[in-house]
């Protein structure tokens, strides 16, 4: 094997698209861009997402911002608001009615901040492990 006699594959490469060489070819006479307009013509082309003078789908579209749809939904609770629920199990109804978390809210995750100083169970609430551990070394437990 030489340097000068190495070359791609068979099939790996395509023929360039020779335009403009008769009828036979399939691509003469306009050369694939059919008849008049814009498109047509050399240097004729516009800028990604023209509409022709209509206002473009980017700009008829209203600016979003930054502003996250998921924190609508998710909530967090301190293990030191869990001492202010009345009742011992506690689950996302029990957190929505003491007044904790959003009436809409449908993830709840406890997470160790503050103390907890009574036996509570959980249910139906995601945890941290620290909040896990503390919550059962006072007496309570976590239910999935």
């Amino acid at each position: 094997m030489f340097l000068n006699t190495i070359k791609p594959a068979e099939g790996a490469t395509h023929s360039a698209r020779r335009v403009g060489r008769g009828i036979g070819s399939g691509l003469g006479k306009t050369c694939g861009r059919g008849h008049k307009g814009q498109k047509s013509r050399a240097g004729g082309f516009h800028k990604v997402g023209f509409e022709g003078g209509q206002m473009p789908l980017q700009r008829r579209l209203p600016k979003r911002g930054f502003k996250s749809l998921t924190s609508l939904v998710n909530a967090e609770v301190r293990l030191s608001e869990l001492a202010l629920v009345a009742v011992d199990v506690i689950d996302i109804l029990a957190l929505k009615q003491a007044g904790l978390i959003s009436a809409n809210a449908s993830n709840v995750k406890v997470i160790a901040s503050g103390e907890l100083d009574k036996a509570v169970t959980l249910k139906g609430v995601k945890v941290t492990k620290g909040a896990k551990a503390a919550i059962e070394s006072a007496g309570g437990k976590v239910e999935e």
